[in-house]
């Protein structure tokens, strides 16, 4: 949810996903991540003396000695006999240019990691970490394999926010998806059943608004719609929707409680998100060419 200084407009919304950006709260903690996976093993093991980047150690501090010297010479491009033997400084150079890229820059750097650490177990464990932060703080990508790919697209976010503008009638709507990006959003406390209620909600309600029915159910609303032709709505898109809200209804569904936790996660939520604000822009566009003037109800 919004802060205080936010809703006072004291202080810029955060957005949806962090697509083209960076902010500090997801910097700092990657540079923690790094931290904890590599740096500060070196610590513990070395102390704060100098370390020979080439002799034979424990198999996990040799790896990452040879990740510091194969960022030294393959992603900073910096000559090897710079390389100054103590792992404080040479870490410290590190982090400097990590606090200094770019947004991008950054995820260069954690990608060239990921390709060219040789402890698959530690790997493993820093790839994991990374995604966690990355879904906390709302960063729009994610490792996939070795490689980090983008899973929310500005497309998608358009949708969303156009499905957030709504006056009068529609402002339900808008509050429903409000309510499941506020769910999503939620660093601490992400709620995937309830994002998802909400977005098929939101669905529900203008469909009831299209049927001029408030009470009715998504299924009969759109059963309404499909039969009086209210709007020019394809019929395997009204059949999809319909199996949809079947889904979300029937004795497992997300709108019952269960016996056993679910397994939703953030995937099934944004999809759902973004569906469903596909679905209501698709309906807001067909209802004005069918002269529905929601605003005048």
């Amino acid at each position: 949810m919004d802060t205080f200084s936010q809703r006072s407009g004291f202080k810029p919304k955060k957005d949806i996903m962090q697509i083209e950006s960076m902010d500090a709260d997801l910097r700092n903690t990657l540079w923690n991540v790094l931290t904890v996976s590599f740096w500060e093993k070196l610590q513990k093991y070395c102390g704060g003396y100098r370390i020979d980047y080439y002799s034979a150690e424990d198999l996990e501090i040799n790896n990452i000695k040879s990740l510091i010297v194969v960022l030294w010479v393959s992603h900073f491009k910096k000559l090897l006999d710079d390389l100054s033997g103590s792992w404080r400084q040479d870490c410290g150079y590190i982090k400097q240019q990590f606090f200094q890229y770019t947004w991008y820059e950054v995820y260069d750097l954690l990608e060239f990691i990921a390709k060219n650490y040789t402890g698959e177990s530690e790997l493993g464990e820093f790839i994991r970490f990374c995604n966690h932060i990355f879904e906390r703080e709302l960063s729009g990508y994610r490792f996939i394999g070795s490689t980090i790919t983008p899973i929310t697209s500005e497309a998608e976010i358009k949708t969303i926010e156009d499905a957030l503008a709504g006056e009068s009638k529609l402002s339900l709507v808008s509050e429903h998806i409000n309510t499941a990006l506020a769910h999503l959003s939620s660093k601490e406390n992400p709620d995937y059943r309830n994002s998802i209620k909400e977005s098929i909600s939101a669905v529900e309600s203008i469909c009831c608004l299209i049927a001029d029915d408030s009470k009715a159910t998504l299924g009969k609303a759109l059963s309404v719609i499909g039969k009086e032709q209210k709007v020019e709505l394809h019929p395997a898109l009204n059949k999809a929707f319909s199996q949809l809200y079947g889904y979300t209804s029937d004795a497992d569904g997300i709108r019952h409680s269960l016996l056993e936790e679910s397994e939703l996660d953030f995937e099934d939520a944004k999809f759902m998100l973004v569906s469903c604000s596909a679905f209501t822009n698709y309906l807001k566009g067909k209802a004005m060419k069918a002269g529905i003037d929601f605003n005048n109800w």
